[in-house]
């Protein structure tokens, strides 16, 4: 499991309706900016790179998921910076296995 909800639980307070909806919410929003982002990337669009790179950033940190947070911070910053796009080009196929991945899981683990 590269997830874990502890910082959600912390939120929660023993709400399990909560951690429901907050899980749903990554799990409508995270695959749409995802995709969003592999087409900026695809695209060339530097602007759209950092804003969505920012966006799924936070989602990822919720779920715990460090690494897959500090990939993102990396393209986020690439992306502000119009660094190359090759680098881009590496380090989102790393963000995309992990986020999909942990779709699965989420789906799987709370039958969503």
């Amino acid at each position: 499991m590269i997830y874990s909800l502890d910082k959600i639980n912390e939120m929660a307070d023993g709400d399990n309706d909560f951690v429901i909806s907050v899980i749903s919410v990554f799990l409508d929003e995270v695959p749409t900016d995802l995709e969003g982002l592999e087409s900026a990337v695809n695209n060339n669009d530097y602007e759209s790179i950092y804003k969505l790179a920012h966006k799924i950033k936070p989602n990822v940190d919720l779920l715990g998921m460090e690494q897959t947070r500090a990939t993102a911070l990396e393209i986020e910053t690439m992306g502000k910076n119009q660094a190359s796009m090759s680098e881009i080009e590496q380090k989102f196929p790393l963000l995309k296995t992990d986020v999909l991945q942990v779709v699965s899981e989420l789906k799987k683990d709370f039958n969503l």
